[in-house]
């Protein structure tokens, strides 16, 4: 990736650039059997209608707060990268009472009721589908976001050294969480652009699950293979999955 990269949509765009085609992003639930492979081209185009209905349908600005009460799932990933666009900043399982805006999925519904802001519902069912009906106080994100646009440009530079997440009570800006993304792609072997393939179990709630699946990867031109309900997964089941997606790092703790 380009060393002048200083924030998470500054690693999607290069990414973007050097192989759109390649996958990025594999999610499975083992609860459902769904499985879901994004290339860089798809997640990103994901991200950039995301971001147009952060900006432009629901009016958040650089410095506004989002929590995020979403589980490890691909459409949190898109979610992370669409707040690092505009320059919100992504509180994971942040206080909805405190938040501009919350995102939650069905689990999160209840608690994000606090927010006064606008509040977005995501489904998590297979394929992204609509709520049989939006749940009250929400806006179903599988019936706002295909209308939006495919590019995304913010109407005010995003800066890098501004708070970009917060998780596990520390916030970090732009350029820090690339930096320490970038150390962790270093650990876990990353040598050559493109070679790192994490295959993660970890959950979203911690620098240690969001690194792992999602920001380590991006950072080393790499991609994920995002997992949830693992613990439904057979030890053989795991095994071959590792073989069939030739995944270079297991992290299932």
């Amino acid at each position: 990736m380009n060393a002048s990269d200083r924030t998470p949509a500054d690693l999607l765009r290069s990414a973007l650039a050097a192989d759109p085609a390649r996958p990025l992003v594999t999610f499975y639930d083992d609860a459902t059997g769904e499985r879901v492979e994004l290339s860089v081209t798809t997640f990103a185009n994901w991200v950039a209608k995301t971001a147009n209905l952060l900006q432009g349908e629901l009016s958040a600005s650089p410095g506004d707060r989002l929590a995020l009460l979403l589980p490890a799932h691909w459409q949190t990933a898109v979610w992370l990268l669409a707040c690092s666009s505009v320059g919100v900043t992504a509180e994971i399982g942040g206080d909805p009472a405190a938040a501009d805006y919350v995102v939650a999925g069905p689990d999160g519904l209840e608690a994000g009721l606090a927010c006064s802001g606008d509040r977005i519902a995501l489904s998590l069912a297979p394929l992204g589908r609509r709520f049989p009906a939006p749940p009250a106080g929400y806006a179903d994100y599988a019936v706002e976001v295909p209308s939006q646009g495919d590019r995304f440009t913010p109407f005010v530079p995003v800066d890098a050294d501004a708070p970009a997440l917060v998780v596990d009570g520390t916030e970090l800006t732009g350029a820090r969480l690339v930096e320490r993304a970038r150390a962790d792609a270093a650990e876990l072997g990353a040598a050559a652009a493109g070679a790192l393939r994490v295959l993660s179990g970890r959950p979203y709630d911690s620098w240690a699950g969001l690194s792992a699946g999602l920001y380590a990867p991006l950072a080393a031109g790499g991609s994920v293979v995002l997992c949830r309900n693992l613990d439904q997964l057979a030890p053989e089941s795991l095994a071959k999955r590792g073989e069939s997606e030739r995944v270079t790092v297991q992290l299932t703790d």
